[in-house]
C-alpha cells in the first residue's frame, strides 16, 4: 500500500510536546532507543510486528520508515504507549492516556495516508481523537488477523517455489500493484511509480519475496513484510487467477510456512473480512482467527 516516499518532517513545536495527561510527555524517538523500544513492543508481538520489522529493518529514524515515531513516557520515563505516524500510522499504547496523547500527536501529520489496527483501539484513536483534525475516512476496510503456529506438511512439494530475483521483478511489480489497488483504491503505479518500484526492489534485495514462476508466468508470490524471531508478517499473497481452485495456493503456502517457521514462532496475515474464498484457504492451511482488525484509508 504505498503512495508518496515522503516522510513526516518534525518542527520544533511537534518534536516535543507534554501530553494531555500532566503526568505523560511524547516525544519523536531518536536512534539509540531502538532496544528500548523493542523491549515494549515485545509484549504483545502479533499485534506490533509491523512496527518492530521497520525498527529491526531501518532503526528508528529512517526515510525508510515513511513516518516517525513517537514515544509517550510517564514521569518515571517509562514509555507506556508507541506510534508510527506517517503514511502508515500503528500504535500501540498500554493505557488509555498514552493513546489518547498519542493520537493527539497524528494530528499534526499532513502525510497519513492510511491507520491499522485492532479495531477497538482504531474506534477509539480515530473516532474521538483524530476526526477532530477534520480527517475523514475515505474507506474503511475490515480485515481478519490469522496466524499459524504449526506448518502443514503437504505430499506434494512445489519445487519451484523460490525466493525472487531480480530478473522477477518486471513480473512481480504490476501484480503488487494490482493487489494495492484491490486494497486502498489507489494504482502505485500512477501515484508513485519510482518509490513503488524502489521498494519493490529493496524487498527482493532483502529475500523477502517468495514465487513461483512457470514459462515467464507468475504463479505464486507472498512477501515478507516483517521478520522477527517471534512473528513474521505476510502480505501481498497471490495466485495466478486462471490457477485459482486447483490446490496450488495451498501447497505454497504450506511449503512456505515450513519454511519460515524454522526461524520464528509464528506467520501471521490480514484477510479482508468479505473475501471468504482466502479465509477457507488460511483455515486449510492451519492458520487461526487471532483478532479483528480496521485499516482506514484517509482523504488525499
Amino acid at each position: 500500500m504505498a503512495t508518496s516516499t515522503s516522510h513526516h518532517k518534525l518542527t520544533s513545536s511537534t518534536a516535543t510536546a507534554v501530553a494531555m495527561d500532566a503526568n505523560l510527555t511524547i516525544a519523536a524517538c531518536i536512534a539509540g532507543e531502538e532496544k528500548e523500544a523493542l523491549e515494549f513492543l515485545a509484549a504483545r508481538p502479533i499485534h506490533t510486528v509491523v512496527m518492530r520489522g521497520f525498527i529491526r529493518d531501518n532503526g528508528l529514524v529512517s526515510p525508510a520508515n515513511r513516518g516517525t515515531f513517537y514515544a509517550c513516557r510517564n514521569w518515571q520515563g517509562e514509555i507506556e504507549g508507541l506510534a508510527i505516524i506517517g503514511h502508515l500510522t500503528m500504535i500501540e499504547a498500554h493505557t488509555e492516556p498514552a493513546l489518547t496523547t498519542l493520537a493527539r500527536q497524528a494530528q499534526h501529520c499532513p502525510n497519513a495516508r492510511l491507520v491499522m489496527g485492532e479495531q477497538e483501539k482504531i474506534a477509539k484513536f480515530f473516532s474521538h481523537y483524530y476526526a477532530e483534525a477534520g480527517q475523514t475516512p475515505r474507506l474503511i476496510c475490515r480485515e481478519l488477523l490469522f496466524e499459524q503456529r504449526e506448518p502443514l506438511a503437504l505430499p506434494h512439494p512445489v519445487l519451484g517455489l523460490r525466493e525472487a530475483t531480480f530478473a522477477d521483478l518486471p513480473l512481480i511489480v504490476p501484480v503488487h500493484a494490482q493487489l494495492a489497488l484491490e486494497d486502498s483504491g489507489i494504482n502505485p503505479l500512477e501515484s508513485d511509480a519510482i518509490g513503488f518500484r524502489r521498494r519493490c526492489a529493496r524487498r527482493i534485495d532483502q529475500g523477502r519475496v517468495w514465487v513461483w514462476v512457470e514459462q515467464e508466468r507468475l504463479m505464486f508470490k507472498a512477501d515478507v513484510v516483517s521478520d522477527t524471531p517471534e512473528v513474521i508478517y505476510l502480505e501481498g499473497v497471490y495466485v495466478r487467477p486462471e490457477n485459482r481452485g486447483q490446490g496450488y495456493a495451498l501447497r505454497c503456502l504450506s511449503q512456505l510456512g515450513l519454511q519460515l517457521l524454522t526461524r520464528t514462532n509464528s506467520i501471521c496475515l490480514l484477510v479482508n473480512e468479505h473475501n471468504h474464498a482466502a479465509q477457507n484457504l488460511y483455515r486449510k492451511a492451519q492458520y487461526e482467527l487471532r483478532s479483528h482488525y480496521d485499516t482506514i484509508f484517509l482523504q488525499r
